[in-house]
């Protein structure tokens, strides 16, 4: 199908409340439209193609990331949350290309060395406007990453920037209007990254032995659902690394399953008209159910009790994010050290010097922090 095509396909078969690609509100620097892409297929691939993706690989997700191979990064997060994406809104109904391409592009902003690397650097910058991945995200589509001598960054669809916004309302791109939840598909790439995150991490704690699965049962309700489901569907399986696996597979989903049935539920009672209906609902229209949601909040909370602060993770972490810091310092004194194309898109050298780090891999400070001299304090 060629994009005109695609788009009448999206008028007659997706819900009435999806995002629809003809009814796009366009670009910052509106381009001729692609014969055969839709806008948002058009946001994805541009994504999917760009520098800062592609540093991914090398960033932390949870484990540093030189500490295993078979351990998640901040690419493989991405991608994940991709698939539980297209599964739920191929289920759903709703935009897929535009869910894919807030699920790849919702990280871009991390920082080297995951979490802990976002609160160094919003320490660091705290009287220069402070640091958070989400706009850091929007500022590397919009403002860092560069593909056209005609405008900086990606010149992403209204659509995809609104939904890159978490944690802010969102606002109707035409009257400024503010509305109380974001676009549907917002809502579900939202979700999906806690599912994601959640399966892949319980699955590399066990892999490493941080996380035991026995106890696990015991303690999460959540967790023995899985294990539940795992032996019913393999009663014969010795409980090895590969049970564990396929418990974790479960709980995945189970969690999909969850979120698909609630939120059709949901969609069903309050029936928007469109798009624009679905955001002023009296509620988010996609999400878990109450009995879930809390299942999900006890997995959450033993993760960090039992995993996030566990100190075979963290002394690496702590190491460096320390070296991240030290070498914050070294170009705050050291301006010229930050290349020039940064302090042309910022308003003072901290913040080049910020945006210069934040898109570093885990791999590349330490390479760079060792040609400045610069070491980490143990």
């Amino acid at each position: 199908m060629n994009r005109l095509q695609k788009e009448d396909w999206e008028l007659q078969h997706l819900h009435r409340a999806a995002c629809k690609s003809a009814k796009s509100h366009g670009r910052s620097h509106e381009e001729r439209p692609d014969d055969w892409r839709t806008r948002f297929e058009r946001d994805r691939d541009r994504i999917i193609h760009c520098s800062a993706f592609r540093r991914l690989m090398y960033k932390t997700q949870v484990f540093i990331n030189h500490v295993g191979d078979n351990l998640r990064t901040r690419m493989t997060h991405s991608l994940e949350v991709h698939q539980v994406s297209r599964s739920l809104a191929s289920a759903l109904g709703l935009n897929e290309p535009l869910c894919e391409a807030i699920a790849l592009a919702h990280d871009l902003g991390h920082p080297p060395y995951g979490h802990s690397g976002e609160v160094a650097l919003d320490k660091c910058m705290k009287e220069y406007g402070g640091f958070d991945h989400n706009q850091q995200s929007l500022r590397v589509v919009n403002t860092l990453e560069r593909r056209s001598p005609e405008y900086r960054g990606l010149n992403l669809t209204v659509e995809v920037q609104s939904c890159l916004r978490k944690h802010e309302k969102a606002a109707d791109p035409v009257t400024g209007e503010m509305l109380r939840f974001p676009l549907l598909e917002a809502q579900l790439v939202d979700l999906a990254d806690s599912t994601a995150y959640h399966y892949h991490d319980v699955d590399d704690g066990i892999r490493e032995g941080i996380l035991d699965p026995e106890q696990m049962a015991k303690d999460l309700e959540l967790w023995d659902l899985a294990v539940g489901a795992a032996a019913e569907r393999h009663p014969d399986m010795v409980r090895n690394h590969m049970f564990w696996q396929r418990v974790a597979n479960e709980l995945l989903g189970i969690t999909i399953a969850d979120v698909r049935e609630e939120s059709v539920r949901r969609l069903t009672e309050h029936a928007p008209e469109n798009a624009r209906a679905a955001q002023s609902a009296s509620q988010r229209l996609i999400g878990h159910s109450s009995k879930f949601k809390s299942m999900v909040a006890d997995l959450h909370s033993y993760l960090y009790e039992h995993m996030y602060f566990r100190e075979e993770i963290n002394w690496h972490v702590r190491r460096s994010t320390d070296l991240l810091v030290h070498l914050y310092e070294h170009l705050d004194v050291n301006p010229t050290a930050v290349p020039e194309r940064f302090s042309e898109t910022a308003d003072t050298p901290q913040r080049a010097a910020c945006d210069f780090l934040a898109g570093m891999t885990d791999r590349y400070v330490d390479k760079f922090a060792r040609e400045c001299g610069v070491l980490p304090s143990y």
